[in-house]
């Protein structure tokens, strides 16, 4: 029998229960197809919910409940202009990491999109 010896060169990085959370929320924005659809559109321009809800093919009730939920993981922000309101990311580097996030999932799967793919 042959007994390992497992060294602690340094400790590893603190996991925080704020981490975790983080994280939780995005997974919790990504596990829904219209709420991912959302977060790639607006990874392009900002945009007005209308006109979000015309160019994904749900209803503007539809859109409201979604952005609502990606404003509570804090991945999207409302900005009045006058009687209306548009989003956009809360952070300018949400969206190269969504881009990041799509290569992964090319690595992973090359077949999910066509040879003419410019996703990512």
């Amino acid at each position: 029998m042959t007994t390992l010896s497992v060294q602690a060169s340094a400790a590893p990085p603190a996991v925080t229960l704020t981490h975790t959370a983080a994280l939780t929320r995005l997974g919790h924005a990504l596990s829904d197809a219209t709420r991912a659809r959302i977060l790639l559109a607006l990874r392009e321009a900002p945009a007005y919910p209308s006109d979000l809800a015309d160019a994904l093919g749900v209803s503007r009730q539809v859109m409201s409940n979604q952005l609502a939920c990606l404003r509570g993981c804090g991945l999207v922000e409302g900005v009045r202009e006058g009687r209306r309101t548009w989003y956009r990311l809360t952070d300018p580097h949400l969206a190269p990491a969504l881009g990041d996030l799509l290569r992964l999932v090319l690595a992973v799967d090359p077949a999910c999109c066509g040879p003419d793919c410019t996703c990512a």
